[in-house]
């Protein structure tokens, strides 16, 4: 009998010790199951702060810039949480880069200390979480070009030509077969590239976010840019000689400049009547100035090796008017003529400009780094090499920009 009691009791103790580490077992199960649902809890909240704080820091346009933003909206949303201690390492876990789209990225880590998972020797679950951002276009549309003309073949894209304008749309009016045409060996990049019409030839080339079919943006300048009264006499005529010119503000007629010179235009108004012919090499410096065409026959003409910086007034009756012509009469309006812009060694362009009678050509290597709001009746890219952003009447941040969570 002393032996069965033995026996039993030895199996009894077997069976507690077995029940004991069971128990212990669901207990760490429990407590890994909440340490985690609290690391999960952190990871959202985390995730929201950092989506929050990059569609704030979107609207600076440094990527130095938008990292400070991003990292005082990530404070602020983790004070009186558990988010991110106080003296949190930014330089360590926050990493930013800018994409080639424009895009920014940034990828987040943080860690959360346990309670339960300590019993096996895990302090802490690290979270990681990660945000890309885009600001494209602009408040009034996003449009940088606009091609009025609808008699065909309204927008030439010739191999060479390269358009680079992630955060601009290119409006193209035309609804004729084909609207345009686009030939290998070229890449338009728009953030968006609208065709009115649905027919077009495409033999190459690269072009980005084509949509046809689309309802363009209208005219945003149609009758509303104040049209001077002409001069009775001519500020500048003829051929003068030298190297070196400075243009008072007033009308010139027919001018031509031989040799490569300088030719800095004074800040103002200056109306071109008639041909300016601006010769290979010239350099000319138009800041604070608006060209003015009283007819279609009117142009400035340059024959290659350009230097060219023009920049729009940001005060006055011109403001924002880089270049425009006179469309209140019937006669301009029924003469829709080419305008050249020949090759450049460079070109720097801010402002509006309006031709919308003129058929626009830009040959040869035109190299332009360009803000601009731009109207034409039609366009052709010969071997140009652009970069364009929308004009925004002078303001330096991208506050103005639709900003969106792309990932």
């Amino acid at each position: 009998m002393n032996n069965i009691g033995d026996l039993l009791r030895s199996k009894s103790g077997n069976f507690g010790m077995a029940a004991a580490l069971i128990s212990l077992a669901l207990a760490v199960g429990v407590g890994v199951s909440i340490d985690y649902s609290r690391a999960l809890t952190n990871r959202q909240q985390l995730q929201q702060a950092l989506d929050a704080g990059l569609l704030a820091a979107m609207s600076k346009t440094s990527l130095d810039d938008r990292r400070n933003a991003l990292q005082n909206v990530l404070r602020a949303n983790g004070e009186g949480t558990s988010v991110m201690a106080v003296d949190f390492d930014f330089g360590s876990n926050l990493i930013m880069n800018q994409n080639t789209d424009g895009s920014v990225t940034a990828s987040l880590q943080d860690k959360v200390d346990t309670t339960f998972m300590q019993i096996i020797g895990q302090k802490t679950l690290p979270i990681r979480v990660k945000s890309t951002a885009i600001a494209t276009g602009t408040t009034k549309g996003g449009t940088c070009i606009w091609s009025l003309g609808s008699s065909g073949q309204d927008v030439l894209v010739n191999s060479g030509a390269t358009v680079t304008a992630p955060d601009c749309r290119m409006d193209v009016a035309s609804t004729a077969n084909p609207a345009f045409i686009m030939n290998s060996g070229s890449a338009i990049k728009f953030g968006k590239f609208c065709v009115k019409g649905k027919n077009y030839i495409k033999n190459g080339g690269t072009l980005d976010n084509l949509e046809v079919g689309c309802t363009p943006n209208p005219d945003p300048y149609a009758g509303k840019l104040p049209e001077p009264t002409l001069p009775t006499t001519c500020t500048t005529s003829g051929y003068p000689n030298g190297n070196t010119f400075s243009l008072a503000p007033g009308m010139h007629c027919d001018v031509g400049f031989n040799g490569s010179p300088t030719i800095t235009f004074q800040p103002g108004l200056h109306i071109i009547k008639g041909r300016m012919i601006i010769n290979s090499g010239a350099k000319v410096i138009a800041e604070g100035v608006t060209f003015y065409f009283p007819d279609t026959n009117s142009e400035i003409r340059a024959n290659g090796a350009l230097t060219f910086t023009g920049k729009a007034p940001t005060t006055g009756t011109y403001k924002g008017i880089l270049m425009f012509e006179k469309t209140s009469v019937a006669s301009n309006n029924n003469n829709k003529t080419q305008y050249i812009f020949n090759g450049s060694n460079g070109e720097t362009l801010e402002g509006i400009i309006y031709l919308p009678n003129r058929n626009v050509t830009y040959n040869s290597t035109t190299n332009v780094a360009a803000k601009i709001s731009m109207v034409v009746n039609q366009i052709i890219f010969n071997s140009a090499n652009w970069k364009v952003e929308p004009y925004d009447g002078g303001a330096s941040s991208s506050s103005g920009k639709m900003v969106r969570l792309v990932e």
